[in-house]
């Protein structure tokens, strides 16, 4: 390997040429040229000295790892494995309740999958979605439950004021005080209710519950 350099007059930019050459009894000699930039008054870098500035930037010392940065933080996940003994309340519009009553049989049998019993659950039915915010938040003041889930299926196509009734129930929950989980499905067709409640796409009220649990585990051991 050869390495070659020009050297530069005073007072100009010039460009630094850097051949390279490789050969071998095979194969006739290649040559391979890199070009960069030097200022009037900087020095041309040996080829020796540009390798050492390499290595040194792509040491790893020189870089904290990022596990090892974050490994003194404490993080904080609520446990599906302590919803046992807290209290739930689940509120459940009727209209479109082809859709919601799945909904709900997902959440009951989710929450009896992780040891809450049917006595710490309650569930209150109202008119339509648009209602679910104020009984939510009058569960949720009562000091009685540690999570409240709103279950509802507002379609497009079947509610004029579709979303004025998708910006109330969303923005009310928001007061109820504990955690309150929005399990209000907003879909364009009632097939796509169906997908959402146990069908295709899964059970939107199991995963509502499933978030219930971890909050409320959360916000009663973890963030007192």
């Amino acid at each position: 390997m050869a390495a070659s350099f020009a050297a530069p007059a005073q007072g100009l930019v010039h460009r630094q040429n850097l051949t390279l050459s490789f050969s071998n009894s095979n194969f006739k000699p290649t040559q391979l040229q890199f070009q960069g930039s030097l200022s009037s008054k900087s020095q041309p870098l040996s080829f020796s000295s540009r390798l050492n500035l390499l290595n040194h930037a792509s040491s790893p010392n020189n870089h904290r790892s990022s596990f090892a940065h974050t490994a003194a933080v404490r993080h904080i996940v609520g446990s599906l494995a302590k919803a046992g003994g807290l209290r739930f309340a689940v509120v459940v519009g009727r209209f479109n309740e082809i859709v919601t009553r799945p909904m709900l049989e997902g959440a009951l049998s989710t929450f009896k999958s992780y040891s809450v019993q049917d006595e710490d659950v309650d569930v209150v039915w109202v008119p339509g979605s648009f209602d679910i915010p104020v009984v939510a938040q009058k569960l949720g003041q009562s000091g009685k439950y540690h999570a409240v889930l709103c279950i509802g299926a507002v379609i497009r196509g079947d509610t004029s004021h579709y979303d004025a009734v998708v910006n109330s129930s969303a923005s009310g929950v928001l007061s109820a005080g504990v955690p309150c989980v929005f399990s209000v499905l907003t879909c364009d067709t009632l097939e796509q209710g169906f997908d959402r409640a146990g069908g295709k796409v899964g059970n939107k009220g199991s995963e509502g519950a499933l978030t219930a649990m971890e909050l409320a585990s959360m916000f009663e051991y973890d963030l007192k």
